[in-house]
């Protein structure tokens, strides 16, 4: 054999040094000759063996010794006089005189086809997961794990994991030449198995171990690695709510959502201050939620993530959901349990940015692959993180993947996109000098545009899923179709509306007067998205306080005007969003490390606040004129916002029935208003629907008497009035019989 292993020296000393991108060129079964004989030659890597044998299958079955011809751990059999390859095993005796019968994972022929490696390349393979990652499959009837990834500029991958002792050249990959992709199948692996890729770099250097990017499960934090898992075992049981939502438009429907943090929600105290599991969370947070009326739940991120200060918008796992809670299939669990509840859920999405962690996105084959080179175009000033390359197809087909991913196996109903203006603005929080402009000379990221109109375009797609953006701007047509040249969102968060009605709100109410247009402001614009109103996380944490203690005066005007706050937001068009503790008024600011105050809610404001909430939320769900036409001008009108020295406003909301409408009038002083004229369109009895300061709230119950007549004295342009008490830092809401 010596001159046949003079030929392939070189190639062996690249498989044990793992440098070798393509070890199924030299291992496995080969035609070859030796000594002028034309045969079968059969390489095994195998560095914990003592002693290998070949097992022929067929018949005859036959067992051929295996040549050690390297210390390290390489073995080979001729077969003379074999033309065909051929099924075998190993039979492999270690140094302690173990023995055990293993397959070859170099025997196996290539899996990804010709033509999913170009749709990889094109970025157009919507289901990436399905091919790249880790996947319990049977290869030629034989059980086992195929690996795959993306890593074009690598030198040479291997998988590395508990199952070879993290060796990082014992299972080096084969590269599927230009597309960039590596694979391997490793027969007899099964689910639960921890890997990584070893890496190693075209410019040199020790390889390094790399977290899945398709991994769908992951160690606990602050342990790293991927684990083999599949995503099939779970049935779903929420065909009925499927079936409806695809039937539902979300514009017309009532969109009421609580959103919160699983991690800190709550936790079991008397166990470390653990966190609920996924199935914990699924038996306490999906009733409380559903008693509160509201429709929706929102996620802060579920995705991966190593610091649990990053709230989950550091991802690094973006195809697997947490383990902090518990496995896949617990999440899948979760969510369908929302379902059959009747409760949405909308996951928080973060295709801007992603961590700078080395065993994550970055560099991570050695070159700038996911993120941008240039630091102008690839990092993020504000948050130390790295930007995608959108431009790039592999990295677009990873996102968008991504996206329908969580919608098409986790049966999601909304992405809500997280960060969208640092997407939309190339000098986004950048000094001059600092950024690229575009080819037009522009600070518009013409790429990121592109990017997240593709995305909306692919999700809308699936009937009855919707799409949010928190885009902090005034960039025109967020929630526009893609065709009409907006960027196609369903919805936008409105942080304008949200920072000046707390601005407003945090004012003592003897100076509210002077800042009245924030107030109305809003109507200005309110039409221009189909918004929703949020009262966020943002906003109750990092020094700025809980909702509860931004409101100015003593304990019981502070719950008044948290009950004014949000019943305002109801009135007003657009869907509406809480976020958790709120809704009991919790007065610590949001920490991510602990539960929620609940102990607070004892206490009998804190209580009767939550009672409101229900109340509101029961409201606002059965009067269609509260969301029917929250996008049509013609669904609000004013009937009075002039009347700023008494800092008080009144409206109407109608339905598409044109019969079918409320009237909203809000006191935003601790002064009653009695015999308050308000106009009204037609004559009736008006009753109260809702009043926020009723003793059943923690109010002080002053009111109209269940209702009012609306009498023939015209009043704001309108042919009838109504006489009303408006209470003290309250709305009160009415409705004509």
């Amino acid at each position: 054999m010596a001159d046949r292993h003079t030929t392939i020296k070189a190639d062996l000393e690249r498989i044990l040094r793992g440098e070798h991108s393509d070890p199924f060129q030299i291992l496995g079964a080969h035609p070859a000759q030796s000594h002028g004989k034309t045969g079968i030659a059969v390489r095994a890597f195998l560095p914990q063996a003592e002693k290998v044998s070949l097992l022929r299958s067929g018949a005859p079955a036959s067992s051929v010794p295996m040549e050690r011809f390297h210390p390290e751990g390489l073995f080979e059999a001729f077969i003379a006089g074999k033309e065909e390859l051929f099924p075998y095993r190993l039979q492999v005796t270690t140094a302690d005189g173990q023995t055990f019968v293993a397959e070859d994972p170099y025997r196996f022929p290539a899996v990804l086809s010709e033509f999913d490696l170009h749709l990889i390349n094109e970025g157009s393979h919507q289901r990436l997961y399905e091919k790249l990652g880790a996947h319990p499959c049977d290869v030629s009837g034989v059980a086992g794990v195929l690996f795959a990834l993306w890593a074009p500029n690598a030198a040479a991958v291997s998988v590395a994991g508990d199952f070879n002792n993290w060796d990082d050249c014992r299972h080096p990959m084969r590269s599927r030449g230009a597309s960039g992709v590596w694979e391997l199948f490793v027969p007899g692996l099964r689910e639960g198995e921890h890997y990584k890729y070893a890496i190693r770099s075209r410019h040199g250097g020790p390889p390094q171990l790399k977290s899945d990017p398709v991994g769908f499960y992951a160690e606990v934090r602050p342990k790293t690695a991927s684990i083999v898992w599949s995503l099939d075992r779970y049935r779903w049981q929420d065909d009925k709510w499927m079936a409806r939502r695809a039937a539902q438009t979300a514009l017309a429907a009532p969109m009421s959502i609580y959103e919160l943090h699983l991690g800190s929600w709550d936790r079991i105290g008397d166990e470390g201050n653990r966190f609920l599991t996924y199935r914990e969370l699924s038996e306490r947070l999906i009733p409380y939620v559903k008693d509160l009326g509201f429709t929706h739940i929102e996620l802060l991120p579920v995705m991966e993530h190593p610091f649990d200060a990053s709230w989950g918008y550091q991802t690094v796992g973006y195809f697997a959901p947490t383990s902090r809670f518990g496995a896949p299939e617990d999440f899948m669990h979760f969510i369908d349990c929302c379902h059959q509840a009747g409760l949405g859920v909308i996951l928080d999405w973060v295709p801007g940015h992603f961590p700078n962690d080395w065993h994550g996105l970055m560099r991570f084959d050695g070159s700038h692959l996911y993120e941008h080179a240039d630091p102008r175009k690839g990092q993020h000033p504000d948050w130390g993180t790295l930007i995608f390359n959108y431009g790039r197809n592999e990295v677009r087909g990873f996102l968008l993947s991504n996206a329908l991913y969580w919608l098409d196996k986790f049966h999601a109903d909304g992405l809500r996109v997280d960060g969208v203006a640092s997407m939309l603005y190339l000098d986004y929080s950048r000094q001059a000098g600092e950024w690229i402009p575009n080819e037009f000379g522009g600070n518009e990221n013409l790429e990121a545009i592109s990017f997240l109109q593709q995305f909306n375009t692919l999700v809308h797609q699936r009937p009855g899923v919707f799409t949010v953006a928190e885009e902090s701007t005034a960039w025109p047509g967020v929630s526009r179709p893609v065709h009409l040249g907006g960027l196609g969102f369903t919805f936008k968060w409105n942080m304008g509306w949200m920072h000046d009605m707390l601005k407003y709100m945090s004012k003592d109410p003897i100076y509210r007067k002077h800042h009245h247009n924030l107030l109305t402001f809003v109507m200005l614009y309110a039409f221009h998205e189909n918004f929703i109103l949020p009262l966020s996380h943002d906003e109750v944490v990092h020094g700025k306080g809980s909702l509860r203690n931004k409101m100015p005066g003593d304990e019981w005007q502070k719950f008044a005007s948290l009950r004014l706050l949000y019943g305002y937001m109801v009135g007003q068009p657009g869907k509406k969003l809480l976020f958790m503790g709120d809704e009991f008024g919790q007065g610590n600011e949001w920490n991510e490390n602990q539960a929620l105050d609940w102990w607070v809610c004892q206490f009998e404001h804190h209580r009767r606040l939550r009672e409101f909430v229900k109340d509101l939320n029961r409201l606002y769900r059965s009067e269609p004129a509260l969301y029917e036409k929250d996008y049509d001008p013609a669904g609000f009108e004013w009937i009075d916002f002039h009347d700023w020295e008494q800092s008080t406003v009144c409206f109407l909301r109608r339905g598409r029935n044109p019969d079918d409408f409320v009237v909203l009038a809000c006191n935003f002083t601790p002064v009653p208003r009695r015999d308050y004229h308000v106009g009204v369109p037609e004559a009736g009895y008006y009753r109260e629907l809702l009043n926020s300061d009723s003793e059943l709230y923690g109010g002080s119950n002053l009111g109209n008497d269940g209702g009012v007549p609306a009498v023939p004295e015209p009043w704001h342009g309108r042919p009838y009035s109504l006489r009303l008490t408006l209470p003290p830092l309250a709305i009160v809401i009415l409705k004509k019989q």
